[in-house]
Order: C-alpha cells, then sequence, then structure tokens
C-alpha cells in the first residue's frame, strides 16, 4: 500500500489550544516537545487518513490547502493511499480487522453498525469540546439521524451534498442540438412528443439509434428515468414525491404501459439494442460517434462531452444540449434535487492515540474556515467573493472540479466534508448556457426524501432480499422490453408475483416502518 505523509505544521495557537484539550479528561496525553525558557511548544500529532487516487489527479503531499491550513491546527496528516478500485476492500477489511486508520469514510450505516462495537470513536462524549461539531448536529438534524447508531452514539460526521431549499440537481435529458438546429425539430415535451423526436432522428440518422443509456438502472437508468416518468416513482422503491409513504414502482398501473413504451423503442431501433449492456466507455463512444443522438446524463458532461464530440467528429458544429423533461399524462413530472446529507461521512478511529486531539481538528475541519480550505480552496487563487458568494475562478473553466481536485485537493473525495459548498461556488460562475439549463430545469425539481435509519434487524432483512430482487427486476424488465418475454396481463402477474416471492412487501414495509421511526409524519 503506498503511503504518503502531508506534514501539516500547526501554528502556535492552534496547536496550544489542541494540546491543552489532549492534556486530560477523555483523551490522550500531549505529547511534550523539549523547549528553553520561551517556553515549550507540544510536538506536532500524527493522524493517519485513508484515501484514493482519483482520475483527475493523484493525492500530492504538497496540495497548497494544507499548507494554508499549516497555520491553524496542530496534526500531521498521513495519506494512506489506495486505488479507487481497491478503496473499499481495504476498508471493510480495515473494519473488519478493528484497524482503521485515525481518519476514514466510511458509509453512515458502517458508522451506526460498527460503531458501537468500538472500532469508531463516539462524537457525542467530546461535543463539550466541538463547538462546531455540536452546531453542525443542531443544525442538520437529518444528519445526526444518520450518525447516531442503535446505543444512542454519534459515530460519523456526515458529508454535505446539496444545498437546504432543495434546489440543485444534477440530471438532464441531453440531445445533439446541431442536429435538432439543422432539421427544424421541436424539443419534445411529452412522451407522445419523445417518440416523434426519436423517430424524426431515426430517419434522417437511419444506421443510429437514437436513444441510449449509460445503465440500466441507478440514477441515470433506462428503467429509473422511465419507471418515474409512467408512475412517478423514483426507482424501484422511494417516496412518492407528495406523500411521506414508500411506494413500489412495479405496483404502480403506469409500470407496465412504461414496458410497453419501452418495448417499442427498442422494437423500432429507437433504442440502443446493447443499452443493457454498455460500459461507460461503449455508452461515451456511441454519443460522440453519433451512434446514438439522445441520453440521459449527468448535466455537467454537457460542455465536456460537446467539445470531445467536435474533437472526434472533425466538426465544430456538434454540440449537445438539454431538451425537456417528460412525463406521462397525471404523473407529476419531478426530478429529486441532490440529497441534502449523503450517504457516507467522516469517522475516527476508537483506537486513535489522542482522542481530544483528533475529535478538535475534525471539529476545526467542520469549521467554517476549516470547510472553506477542503471545499473551496485558497481565497484569490481558487475563488473569489462575488455579490457576497464563493464562485471559481474563471480560469477553471466550465469544469472547474478537474483541475481544483488535481492541483489543489480541493473538493477531493474522502477529503472534502461539504461538497453543496463547491457545487454552489462552481455553479455561481456558470457559462450563460449552463446557467439556462438550470433555469429551464427549475421547475422540475423538488427537495430530495431524507435518508432513512434502519435497525440491525432491517438491515439484514434488506441484505438478504434486495440484492436478489434488484437483479431479477434488472433481468425480468430487459426481457419485456427485449421481446424475449411478451408484454401481458399474464406475464405481469406472474413477474409481480416473484417479486412478492423474493421479498418485494417485507421490503416496502421495512422502508415505510424505518421511515416512520426516524422522522415521523407532518
Amino acid at each position: 500500500m503506498n503511503k504518503r505523509t502531508l506534514a501539516i505544521t500547526l501554528s502556535t495557537v492552534m496547536l496550544g489550544g489542541l494540546a491543552a484539550g489532549c492534556s486530560g479528561g477523555k483523551g490522550g496525553t500531549a505529547a511534550e516537545t523539549p523547549g528553553g525558557a520561551e517556553g515549550p511548544g507540544p510536538k506536532p500529532i500524527t493522524f493517519t487518513w485513508l484515501v484514493y487516487d482519483r482520475t483527475e489527479g493523484r493525492v500530492r503531499d504538497d496540495w497548497e490547502i494544507f499548507k494554508e491550513i499549516e497555520a491553524k491546527t496542530g496534526v500531521k496528516v498521513e495519506f494512506q493511499v489506495v486505488s479507487q478500485e481497491g478503496i473499499n476492500e481495504k476498508k471493510q477489511i480495515m473494519i473488519a480487522t478493528n484497524s482503521v486508520t485515525d481518519f476514514i469514510q466510511v458509509s453512515t450505516q458502517e458508522g451506526r453498525e460498527h460503531g458501537p462495537e468500538k472500532v469508531f470513536l463516539n462524537l457525542k462524549d467530546y461535543l463539550d469540546i466541538a463547538p462546531n461539531l455540536k452546531k453542525f448536529y443542531d443544525d442538520f438534524p437529518e444528519a445526526k439521524a444518520l450518525a447516531t447508531g442503535p446505543d444512542g452514539g454519534i459515530y460519523t460526521v456526515p458529508v454535505l451534498e446539496g444545498d437546504p431549499e432543495g434546489k440543485g440537481f444534477n440530471f438532464v435529458w441531453m440531445a445533439r442540438k446541431d442536429l435538432i438546429d439543422k432539421y427544424g425539430l421541436k424539443p419534445p415535451e411529452s412522451l407522445d412528443e419523445f417518440y416523434e423526436f426519436l423517430k424524426a432522428l431515426k430517419e434522417k440518422h437511419p444506421d443510429s439509434y437514437p436513444l441510449t443509456a449509460n445503465s440500466p438502472i441507478g440514477d441515470t437508468g433506462l428503467y429509473t428515468v422511465f419507471g418515474r416518468a409512467f408512475t412517478g416513482i423514483q426507482g424501484f422503491f422511494n417516496l412518492l414525491p407528495d406523500e411521506e409513504k414508500y411506494a413500489f414502482a412495479p405496483y404502480h398501473e403506469g409500470y407496465k404501459d412504461a414496458l410497453i413504451y419501452l418495448n417499442k423503442l427498442y422494437a423500432e431501433k429507437l433504442l440502443d439494442p446493447e443499452y443493457s449492456l454498455l460500459t461507460g466507455a461503449q455508452w461515451e463512444e456511441r454519443i460522440l460517434s453519433g451512434k446514438s443522438l439522445v441520453t440521459y446524463f449527468w448535466k455537467a458532461d454537457i460542455d465536456p462531452l460537446t467539445e470531445k464530440g467536435r474533437t472526434a467528429s472533425g466538426s465544430q458544429e456538434y454540440e449537445l444540449d438539454a431538451i425537456p423533461q417528460f412525463a406521462a399524462d397525471g404523473i407529476k413530472n419531478y426530478q429529486y434535487s441532490r440529497s441534502l446529507v449523503g450517504g457516507s461521512g467522516r469517522a475516527i478511529s476508537d483506537k486513535v492515540k489522542d482522542k481530544e486531539a483528533a475529535v478538535k481538528f475534525l471539529d476545526y475541519l467542520v469549521s467554517e474556515e476549516g470547510s472553506n480550505y477542503l471545499s473551496l480552496g485558497i481565497l484569490g487563487k481558487t475563488y473569489t467573493i462575488e455579490d457576497g458568494k464563493p464562485r471559481f475562478m474563471e480560469e477553471f473553466g466550465n469544469s472547474p472540479y478537474v483541475p481544483l481536485r488535481r492541483d489543489y485537493g480541493v473538493w477531493y473525495d474522502h477529503i472534502s466534508l461539504n461538497n453543496a459548498k463547491a457545487r454552489a461556488a462552481w455553479e455561481s460562475g456558470l457559462n450563460e448556457k449552463s446557467k439556462a439549463i438550470n433555469a429551464r430545469y427549475e421547475k422540475y425539481i423538488i427537495p430530495a426524501p431524507k435518508a432513512i435509519v434502519k435497525t440491525e434487524e432491517e438491515m439484514e432483512l434488506e441484505k438478504s432480499k434486495l440484492n436478489n430482487l434488484n437483479k431479477y427486476l434488472e433481468q425480468k424488465i430487459t426481457e419485456f422490453v427485449t421481446g424475449k418475454t411478451p408484454i401481458n396481463d399474464d406475464t405481469y402477474q406472474q413477474f409481480l408475483d416473484q417479486a412478492k416471492k423474493l421479498g418485494a412487501d417485507e421490503l416496502l414495509e421495512m422502508y415505510n416502518t424505518a421511515y416512520q421511526r426516524t422522522y415521523g409524519s407532518k
């Protein structure tokens, strides 16, 4: 395993504060440094921290944000670096052997499950010396709920992902604007218009399969997007958008209509025949080469894909742009915003040698100043303040996260604690096209559901049922869409019956029970 040590030398003021806090009580002992009459200072404290190398850039030991933190904190951070592919396996081994690094990012569920087993430090015991942590849990009760174990202990600091107003969003329908303009096509605003739109593109480009998808399931999955359009339910299980109640999408009468619609697109070669098998690279190749012309994906990828498409095609006319979102008659046309609180959080090892110092360091990183370094970087170098709001420097372009992560360690996964702050700074500096996309989609966006906290029994039920159910649903829906299994009342009822046998009803009841227990009802 690679190790890179990022030494952060601390200012005398903050260092003294950390050391004083560590000298007695709940934590370990402050290390002492030999000194003269001017007064000795404690040695810098070293904490280990598990991270992985992102595609934008490897973890570096000379990121300037940590040189800035150098004057504020009292810690040396030893980053233990693994590959992106190996991070989860490494984390699981560490948890299983109770040998986690001093600082580590885990799922909030892992925190709740293993915190009481003394794998992670109970932060609740230290809130009297951590005012920023206390304020964080007071300000974000959802985060506190997700961080709290069955014993009442608090074991993680969940990462913030969305704005409290529930306006930020990630995904759009995108299509080739240059072809829409060339052929005088009207961007579709309904399912019927979307079908006619794909047919028109197919007529002009008979060798293409106009619609493609990055995945059958997941946030941008074909089944997710069309399931929502026909039933109003995001994914297989989710809260209904206008009720505090979970639903199972295939039980909705519109779900069979979604399958019929997709089967029609497939049969008429309007849908990529390999949509269920594509890798990310294959999906991108289809979009860039013009083999496919319409997809649903991350809005942040519109400009990068357009630039790649112009290079691949040799034409500066190539352009992707957002088209309207649509839904069936009588179905709410919506997209959930980014979740306010993410499913992962920062934890401290219960075996950390200097518990109070570790908590105080985490408390600093949660503070406005510490959070700004990790999420925004350095004022005047990575971001400015305009109209009272942070904005990333213009020279970083419309995709600032690449140089920010690569060159500064800003907005870096497993390091940053507030991705919402970084996204807000990014979006405040978007170009006019991107701002127009946000404005067009604003009417569709509603606040994301709050995450639920499951008991140990509920987690065991989910582990035993959900994976097999999801595999079955994906397989059977693919058979319906591709025509391998005909869609009629009998075959659809058999589909539902098997879903019940695999635990759909048990899971649905569990999700509703867990939600009501976690948040109650309005």
